[in-house]
C-alpha cells in the first residue's frame, strides 16, 4: 500500500472516530436461498458486526417461503449475535389477522423492531386494503414496537397532490 493510500486510510479512520455515537448505520440482507448463501449470510453478519450497525434488517419477500426465511434468519441474528434483528413486515398479499399473528410471533421472540412497508403491488392488482400507516397501527396494537418506515423524499407516485402542496393517497 503507497504511503498515499496510508495516509487517506489514516484520515479516514480519524474522521470515523471523532463521528463516534453521532451517525448511526444498519445493514439490510436478503433471506438466503440456499445453504451457501446462509453461510455467506453468516459470515457477512460476522464481519459487519465489528461496526457496531444500530440493527440489522432482513427483507421480507411476496412468497411463503421466503416468508419463512425471513423469520428464520431474523431469530437467528438475534440468538447467535445479539445484534437488534429488525424483519422487513409488508401488508401486500397478507391479511389483518395473519400479520398479527406475524407480529405476536416476533414479539414473543423477543424481537422489538420492525420495518412497516406496504409492499409492492402486484401487477395489474387494484387499490391495497392496507398501507403502511395501516400497519403501523396494527403493529403497536400488537406490542409497543420501535418501528421502522420508508419514505419518498418527494411526492409518492401513487399520491395526488392537494391544494397547498401535500399529497394523500389515491383513492
Amino acid at each position: 500500500m503507497s504511503f498515499f493510500h496510508a495516509n487517506q486510510r489514516e484520515a479516514l479512520n480519524q474522521s470515523l472516530a471523532e463521528l463516534q455515537g453521532q451517525i448511526n448505520v444498519s445493514f439490510e440482507f436478503f433471506p438466503p436461498r440456499t445453504s451457501e448463501m446462509e453461510q455467506t449470510l453468516w459470515k457477512s453478519i460476522d464481519r459487519l458486526s465489528s461496526l457496531k450497525p444500530k440493527f440489522v434488517s432482513v427483507t421480507y419477500g411476496a412468497n411463503s417461503g421466503e416468508r419463512d426465511r425471513t423469520h428464520s434468519i431474523i431469530k437467528g441474528i438475534k440468538e447467535r449475535t445479539g445484534l437488534e434483528a429488525a424483519p422487513h413486515l409488508t401488508c401486500i398479499d397478507a391479511s389483518r389477522d395473519e400479520l398479527r399473528t406475524i407480529a405476536q410471533d416476533y414479539w414473543n421472540n423477543g424481537i422489538r423492531h420492525i420495518v412497516a412497508l406496504r409492499g409492492d403491488l402486484p401487477p395489474g392488482s387494484g387499490k391495497p386494503d392496507m398501507y403502511a400507516a395501516d400497519l403501523v397501527t396494527l403493529l403497536k396494537e400488537v406490542g409497543d414496537f420501535d418501528i421502522s418506515v420508508a419514505a419518498y423524499p418527494e411526492v409518492h407516485p401513487e399520491a395526488k397532490k392537494r391544494p397547498g402542496g401535500s399529497a394523500e393517497p389515491e383513492a
